[in-house]
């Protein structure tokens, strides 16, 4: 019995942490690490094009969340649509539109190359935030019921 109530202390502990702020910040801060290493250092056809595409996604979505903490259901559909409009940009050559085609930081920030299929990149990393959070307030939605059913009955 004391071995279990350490492991449930643990187990709040533990979803207490990962829905606050300090746990957005530290992905973010990771993935924006991760992002920069693929943009200096990686030059293939498909970990920086693609998988960076994925974590882009997740990293907006955890810059997100460090700033609002309450649940938001639709928010990787929001960054979804975000994304969306970034690659529309890119197709429209807007850093060329705006006389930056030789500024490095604007091409690697807002793209310079548009492709169709970094839409289903995007689209995976959107799934992984919704996925995520869905099975955050599934763990939460048992952990509480088992401390219902455990005053109840204790």
């Amino acid at each position: 019995l004391h071995l279990s109530l350490r492991r449930q202390r643990q187990m709040c502990i533990r979803e207490a942490f990962i829905g606050s702020r300090w746990f957005y910040a530290i992905c973010f801060a990771g993935l924006f690490v991760v992002e920069t290493l693929i943009a200096l250092f990686v030059r293939d056809a498909f970990i920086r094009p693609y998988m960076g595409d994925v974590l882009v996604v997740i990293l907006i979505y955890c810059f997100v969340r460090m700033f609002i903490t309450r649940p938001l259901r639709w928010l990787p559909l929001w960054i979804f649509l975000f994304a969306c409009c970034i690659e529309t940009l890119q197709y429209l050559q807007l850093v060329t539109l705006l006389g930056l085609q030789n500024c490095t930081l604007a091409r690697v920030v807002l793209g310079s190359h548009f492709h169709g299929g970094i839409l289903f990149a995007m689209l995976l990393g959107v799934c992984l935030c919704f996925l995520s959070d869905g099975k955050r307030k599934i763990i939460y939605v048992f952990t509480s019921l088992e401390k219902e059913i455990r005053e109840m009955y204790l």
